[in-house]
Order: structure tokens, then sequence, then C-alpha cells
């Protein structure tokens, strides 16, 4: 089993691959030394043949790679790709389009939350997936047999996969179901996250104005950092010192080294003087122009009127074989309990009609729960 290394290969595979309704695609890329992913082979293949392609070969141009996966005409297929797409947005600013995502139809056709590959390719492929090769050292050469094995499964099971999954959605008329999460899975700004609003990636109580302000000055620090040393955000500072610092605010170099989340000496760097630097910037922000504190916006909701929503959905979604997941989140059953007119997916489109109008109904005292027969049903009133 040989990889592709060089451009004219590539060119040839590529314009065979272009003649088919569909191809499914994969990546193995190692992440855990840099910021940006470094992609390490990329695994493809049509009806009826496959190749596995070198991006490390010296004398590799991935320029028919990148054409065939902008080619309208064929239906690129991954399975959880968004971390493939963000690799290839990365590398070539390359979305392909059209996309179809056998994770989210497997959600779609009820089989869950987040249903894995390997069970999927055991229930529509009939095969089983051998996983001792997932976490090896993908940038290594030459790859072993079993790497190759591995990596090719991925994609050739990949194929039953989704003409299964395509066949249910079609024969169920939720084809259309997969439009709304397709758009966000191949839209750029999905990949592209400016700076300026990595604090929202950050888990943790914020109190008053100004921690929020060095908070965000100092995850946006955080951020251009990693990229320019292609670095993990973790390499550069962890999550739990910028929180210590949003709310210490310390604004010397020796306030900085007393807080216990800062290695011994981390002060002294070039990077202590950027943290001290930014802590200045976010205070001399004015609080007026900061984002609202702990959703203030948001409308109060009641509690109880979230909990029950959560059991309609749970019964919606186990009655209509769908993964919960899909049709509305936890923001949203809050957002619908405290406004009729919340402006979230479960009000809109083939959400609505499956789930959103029903919960309105329930908080709206029209529709209530019973329990019979050992099942939560709905009940008109």
């Amino acid at each position: 089993m040989s990889l592709i290394t060089d451009t004219a290969t590539l060119q040839t595979a590529c314009a065979r691959l272009s003649h088919h309704s569909f191809v499914t695609v994969d990546t193995e890329f190692m992440r855990e030394t840099t910021f940006y992913p470094k992609l390490c082979l990329i695994q493809i293949a049509s009806d009826d043949e496959d190749y596995l392609i070198d991006p490390l070969a010296p004398d590799l141009d991935l320029a028919p790679f990148f054409a065939l996966m902008r080619a309208p005409s064929v239906i690129k297929v991954f399975h959880s790709g968004r971390q493939d797409l963000e690799i290839l947005w990365n590398l070539d600013r390359c979305i392909p389009h059209p996309c179809f995502d056998t994770q989210v139809a497997a959600m779609v056709a009820g089989y869950g939350d987040s249903v894995s590959y390997e069970q999927l390719a055991h229930d529509l492929a009939k095969a089983k997936i051998d996983k001792s090769s997932r976490f090896t050292d993908w940038s290594q050469r030459p790859l072993s047999d079993a790497q190759l094995v591995y990596a090719r499964s991925d994609v050739t099971h990949l194929r039953a996969v989704y003409k299964a999954l395509a066949e249910k959605l079609a024969e169920s008329g939720r084809s259309h179901w997969l439009e709304d999460e397709m758009a966000v899975l191949t839209s750029p700004s999905t990949y592209e996250m400016d700076p300026a609003d990595a604090w929202k990636r950050l888990k943790g109580r914020i109190r008053k104005p100004r921690e929020l302000a060095v908070l965000m000055e100092l995850a946006a620090w955080r951020e251009r950092e990693a990229r320019s040393r292609d670095v993990p955000r973790s390499r550069v500072l962890k999550d739990d010192a910028i929180m210590d610092i949003a709310t210490s605010a310390p604004r010397s170099v020796e306030a900085l080294s007393k807080l216990r989340s800062i290695p011994n000496g981390f002060e002294r760097s070039r990077s202590g003087a950027d943290i001290i630097a930014a802590v200045e910037r976010a205070l001399a922000i004015d609080p007026k122009t900061l984002p609202e504190l702990d959703r203030q916006d948001r409308k109060p909701y009641n509690p109880a009127a979230v909990e029950l929503l959560k059991v309609l959905l749970r019964m919606t979604c186990d009655t209509e074989g769908v993964a919960a997941k899909i049709v509305a989140t936890v923001d949203d059953l809050e957002a619908i309990a405290a406004d009729d007119e919340a402006d979230v997916p479960a009000l809109k489109g083939w959400r609505r009609s499956l789930f959103g109008d029903k919960a309105l109904a329930l908080k709206n005292g029209s529709l209530a729960l019973a329990f019979s027969n050992g099942r939560v049903v709905a009940v008109k009133r």
C-alpha cells in the first residue's frame, strides 16, 4: 500500500476522483506541540478506488487536492469533519463544498448525540475497525503497514456509511435538516477566530467589569502569541493563570510573581512584561464599552420551566428518532423559557415544527406532560 508523494501522481488521482458523485475524506494530524495542526496524511476514496496522500513529501504540491475539494460537482464526505476542515482552511483557505458529515447525519437519523465512526462502520458497513494505530505518531516516516491499513479503513468503510445514511435521510424526508449544520461547518467564520473574541473560550467566574476587561486583553494577547510562535495556548499561559490575573489585575512584575498559578521566574520573562502591559490596557478601558456580565441582557426565566422543556425535548427526540443535541441546546431552552420570540435555532425551520411549537405550547399551558405506560407523553389541554 503506497503513498502518493509527487504532484503528477496526485494530479492523475484527483482527475479520476473528480468524475465521481462523492468522495470520502479523512486526515491524520499532530497538534500536541503546535497551535496549528500539522497535516501528516490525507486519505480519500471514491466508490471504487482509494488513495493515501503524503503531505510531508518534499516534491508534492497539494493544489490538485484542494481543487478537488472545491469542485461543486463532487460531494465531500467526512465523519466529524470540523478539525479536518480547519486544517484545510489553515493551509489553503479551502472549505470543501458541498459537504456531508456522517456524524451530523447520524444524529439526524437517530443514532444519538455523538456516535463514533467505529460504531457506524460496524452497524452500516458491517466492518470492524482496528483502533490500535489511532494515536501513533503520524509525522514519522516510513509509516507502518498497520498505520496505512488503519488510515485506509477510515475512508473505505465511510463509503457504505455515507450511502446508508443518505438513503435513510432521503426516505425520512430529512435530507434538508443537514443544511443548517453544513452551513456552519462550511462557513469561514467557523475557523476564523478574532483574537479579540478569545476570552469567550475561557470558563471562570468573572464578577466585575474590570476583571472582564483584563480577561479580554489577556486572552487576546495569548491568542496572538500562540499563533505567532505556533505553540499551544497553554504553552504561553494556562487558563487558570489567566483567570487569576483577571481577578487580581497585577500592575507590577512583583505582584504577578505572587500569584500561585504563575511559574517561578515567569514574571521576569518578556511574557511577564507583556502581561503587565495587557493589564494596563485593560484598566484604561471604559467599563461602559464592555459586554454585559452574566448574560444580564437575557430576560429572566423560570428554572422549573427549563427542566420541563428538557423533558419535552428528550421525549420528542426519542419519539422522532433524532439526537437532542442537534435540535436544541440548554441555552435555547433557557431563551424559550424567557421569551416566546427568542432568536434561537429551536424556534426556526424544521426544529420549530419538530419541537419549538411544542415547547411554546408547554410553556403557555396548552400542552402538558404526563406519565403513561412507563413513558412520558404530551397531552393537549
